[in-house]
């Protein structure tokens, strides 16, 4: 869900700018809020047999069900296919953790700004959403105002990503940084890094030449509004960014523009104090990538360029 998070203090140049590094997996659905999905979950699923099931809190092996808050409008990360199962990359490692820790991963569907508070009240165990961690996020800062708003998340790190802009193709208007957007509007996601960049961004703009902005639930209504020519740009993270101009309209409706900045990680975000969670969320991750199966993932859903070697927890800065 673009790059999804509060600011990011420094910027990081792109490492791949080809919409042509996202495959094609399965058609990109506009999909509501509010629905639970089931993903992941093997035969294995609540069983002795998972080698790391001792290490989850004793309640969540007796539900034997992990769940998870999730913005599943987010492709390729995780939304809906045609037949209106959860999949993408998030649904796919938590079906392989879920081998490792016998139990399932429950998709919950929400707006992706208020994926944290339902893990402070306790309706989720965990928040997965292509969320990136942050300091602000770790210490339950508010971005804008600097000011404590809750107790902070920890976060298990498994994916790292940078923010993109795409416009309409054929028609960039001279885009190329986010500089480049002064005096013009851009569409993007609420409560993430595209809409942090763009309220610092203005700023920075001449007298009367500030950016406008316009900010949706989810990604894909950004794209619908850019699609009908009511913006000038667009702007998620780069896995999303690339999905889109790779499927919306058979590749022939966008077009990315410039490079990836604010590269940082994805991470499973945990309420501060659950610890015992936390690490075998983590140790279930290592051992996916131990296996094989984390790359396999990756190179399923063309995103290797923005794997992790080693699992960390609040890698964020």
């Amino acid at each position: 869900m673009t790059a999804r998070s509060t600011r990011r203090p420094t910027a990081a140049s792109s490492r791949i700018a080809a919409a042509g590094a996202i495959a094609v997996a399965g058609a990109l659905l506009l999909t509501g809020c509010g629905d639970q999905t089931d993903a992941g979950g093997t035969e294995e699923s609540g069983s002795a047999a998972a080698p790391l099931a001792d290490k989850l809190p004793q309640a969540i092996r007796d539900k034997g069900v992990i769940k998870v808050g999730s913005d599943i409008a987010y492709a390729p990360v995780e939304f809906k296919d045609e037949s209106g199962k959860t999949v993408g990359i998030d649904p796919d490692l938590a079906a392989a953790m879920g081998k490792q820790l016998g139990v399932t991963f429950e998709f919950e569907n929400g707006t992706f700004d208020t994926l944290i508070t339902g893990l402070r009240s306790k309706r989720y165990d965990i928040a997965m959403s292509a969320m990136t961690d942050t300091k602000e996020r770790q210490e339950g800062v508010d971005a804008d105002t600097g000011k404590k708003v809750g107790e902070g998340v920890d976060f298990v790190d498994y994916f790292t990503a940078g923010v993109s802009i795409y416009t309409k193709k054929g028609d960039d208007q001279g885009i190329k940084t986010w500089s480049d957007l002064c005096g013009k509007k851009i569409v993007l996601q609420r409560g993430t890094v595209s809409e942090d960049l763009a309220k610092a961004e203005t700023e920075k703009c001449p007298a009367g030449k500030q950016i406008k902005f316009e900010s949706f639930d989810n990604d894909q209504q950004a794209q619908t509004r850019l699609r009908a020519g009511g913006a000038d740009a667009g702007s998620s993270d780069f896995p999303v960014a690339a999905y889109a101009v790779k499927t919306s309209g058979g590749g022939k409706d966008f077009e990315l523009v410039g490079e990836q900045v604010e590269a940082a990680p994805y991470g499973i975000a945990v309420a501060k104090g659950n610890t015992q969670l936390r690490d075998a969320l983590k140790a279930a991750l290592e051992a996916v990538v131990a296996n094989g199966e984390y790359k396999k993932i990756m190179d399923k859903w063309g995103v290797a360029d923005g794997a992790v070697t080693e699992v960390t927890v609040n890698g964020g800065k």
